[in-house]
């Protein structure tokens, strides 16, 4: 049976799309078997219907605690018979009760080389800072913000001054990196 991933996302989802092409064109050899977003009607929703994959859409604010949304998603996670959770573009940080169930399950891309620039706003605070090569990194997830483990990183580099096309060369190094980074873990585990 092949390893089946989650992929949870809160927006345009062109990392998602990616990793969901990866896994029907057979680059990542595991099944992508669920959608999650916070932010119902966000595009990636959409790219997960063309891709025919599930999607538990929810909106944290109907929900008593953070406890309580991610106990509703380990539970579904749990149903679905998830192995690996790819974070991708969720903007909610991983609290107890899905780091209790899914801890060393969880990676997480970021658009810098961490440990620098962590955050939600790394592309930007990263191009006010000046540097010259920045990156991306795939990381493990924990109760640290963007403080995993690092798995995977690979720079980018650019000395020009549109952050535009900045963020279009970082979104270019993701969409290679993760898929095959996914690639490696799930064979990893099935070793």
């Amino acid at each position: 049976m092949k390893p089946r991933i989650a992929v949870f996302a809160s927006g345009n989802g062109s990392n998602f799309e990616v990793l969901a092409g990866s896994c029907a064109d057979g680059t990542i050899d595991a099944d992508l078997v669920l959608c999650v977003c916070d932010k119902p009607g966000a595009f990636v929703e959409t790219r997960a219907e063309r891709f025919d994959i599930p999607v538990l859409s929810f909106r944290a604010r109907d929900f008593e605690s953070k406890r309580d949304f991610e106990r509703m998603i380990a539970d579904r996670l749990d149903e679905e018979k998830v192995d690996l959770v790819c974070l991708a573009g969720y903007m909610r940080i991983i609290g107890e009760e899905l780091l209790e169930r899914y801890g060393g399950r969880i990676i997480n891309i970021h658009p810098a080389l961490l440990p620098s620039f962590p955050g939600a706003h790394a592309i930007k605070d990263a191009f006010e800072y000046g540097v010259k090569v920045y990156g991306v990194t795939i990381h493990y997830v924990n109760d640290e913000v963007d403080g995993g483990k690092i798995i995977a990183q690979t720079p980018v580099e650019y000395t020009g001054s549109d952050i535009d096309e900045l963020e279009t060369m970082i979104h270019a190094a993701e969409h290679k990196l993760y898929p095959a980074t996914v690639s490696s873990l799930l064979s990893n585990l099935n070793k």
